[in-house]
């Protein structure tokens, strides 16, 4: 995922998060970003390593 979706995604839910915030429900947002940012990395882990798996198979 680009850094400027990412950037963007954030933009467009920080209000609604805030608003989890502000009404005592800080918890609730605090998961939202924690799941977000953990479906990002395991997207990135999964392409650095269908990377450096093609990247062992040129070497061979």
């Amino acid at each position: 995922m680009k850094v400027s979706h990412m950037i963007i995604a954030l933009i467009i839910f920080a209000w609604p998060l805030y608003y989890l915030y502000e009404m005592q429900l800080g918890a609730i947002s605090f998961l939202l970003l924690a799941i977000f940012f953990l479906v990002i990395s395991i997207k990135e882990t999964k392409k650095f390593k269908a990377q450096k798996n093609s990247n062992d198979k040129e070497s061979e």
